[in-house]
């Protein structure tokens, strides 16, 4: 593998979705959610370092994580971790850990990765990413992996391509936010839509011209302390200007609105665990559809529904369907499957109630 590659490991979400498991102070890609024994930062850069100088593997959080980055990947230098001082979504955060690795390797390409998904087929993932590299130093393209859509799954964003192209790496038609289910089916059948991975590959001239020309705001804001980057100065100017950039995500910021983006429809065993319902989906089940990540355990009545715990005690439910069940040392959340989305709003709730110390 060409040594210009580097790698960008996205880690500074709340977590929001994962609550009661995932806290602010301590969120999921920081946790053993799948039952490895392994956090989800951890599966993330073991799978990179596979094939990527650990040199070359840097990491962006925002600013209270550092110390937990460090604490789980103690190969890192503390260089190799990317300090945000502000929530201020992905495009911002690509921005900033791309100008600083411009200035150290100007015609390196960025594999761009967040910390919270599980690849089960990783030789697969190998080669995917191969091509990928490939096609961007070759086409100064901008590519996100596609990933073969496997149900009408309503809980992801969707890549529009030209299903009878014969190439392996597609231009890119459109994006498609989280559909209802029945467009979602629609895109199924179609054949021509796979779910948006956000997991991207670029030069890293690639994607800052794509910012200085679709996202000017945030490319001015960081571009004005350019020269201080991974100098002594970086953190003073970072902390009074970054919060100042558009808080946007990547793909509405640059992907939405740049000629140059393609995708690789593939299968990698992908899994992106942002929900209670995703992790249902991943894992493995009983012979009445419960996801049980907890022992000890009895259970009567009960089917298709997640159950975890984070201590030893023995758990007894009765007569719940399509539930999610999370008890923690402090707190316990039984809950709808269907109403997950609503966890977020309900931590919001929490917080305005005074249970900030649960969250």
């Amino acid at each position: 593998m060409n040594k210009s590659v580097y790698v960008l490991i996205l880690a500074g979400g709340a977590g929001t979705r994962f609550w009661p498991a995932s806290r602010e102070t301590l969120p999921k890609q920081f946790l053993d959610i799948t039952g490895t024994g392994q956090p989800l930062i951890r599966q993330t850069f073991d799978r990179f370092k596979s094939f990527i100088p650990i040199e070359n593997i840097y990491v962006i959080t925002h600013q209270q994580y550092g110390h937990l980055v460090l604490q789980e990947l103690p190969e890192l230098k503390t260089t190799q971790v990317i300090l945000e001082p502000s929530r201020n979504n992905t495009a911002a955060s690509i921005a900033y850990a791309s100008m600083k690795l411009a200035k150290l390797d100007p015609d390196a390409i960025c594999i761009v990765a967040p910390a919270d998904h599980v690849i089960q087929n990783e030789k697969e993932f190998n080669r995917v990413i191969d091509l990928a590299i490939q096609h961007a130093e070759k086409e100064n393209s901008l590519i996100t992996l596609g990933i073969e859509p496997s149900r009408p799954d309503s809980g992801y964003g969707y890549i529009e391509f030209d299903k009878d192209e014969k190439e392996a790496v597609r231009k890119v038609k459109s994006f498609r936010e989280k559909p209802d289910t029945a467009t979602a089916e629609k895109y199924l059948q179609s054949g021509s839509f796979a779910w948006n991975a956000g997991i991207f590959i670029w030069k890293l001239d690639s994607i800052l011209n794509a910012f200085q020309k679709h996202s000017k705001q945030i490319y001015d804001v960081l571009l004005d302390g350019i020269d201080k980057l991974n100098t002594a100065s970086e953190s003073e100017f970072i902390q009074t200007n970054y919060p100042k950039t558009e808080k946007i995500s990547v793909d509405y910021a640059i992907l939405e609105r740049a000629q140059n983006v393609f995708t690789i429809p593939c299968e990698i065993g992908w899994t992106d665990l942002g929900t209670w319902n995703s992790l249902y989906e991943f894992s493995q089940k009983d012979s009445k559809g419960n996801a049980v990540l907890s022992k000890p355990i009895h259970l009567e009545g009960t089917s298709n529904s997640l159950v975890i715990a984070q201590n030893d005690k023995l758990i007894v439910i009765k007569g719940l369907e399509d539930f999610i069940v999370v008890d923690t040392e402090d707190c316990l959340l039984v809950y709808p499957k269907s109403d997950e989305q609503e966890i977020k709003i309900l931590k919001e709730k929490l917080g305005k109630s005074g249970f900030n110390s649960y969250l």
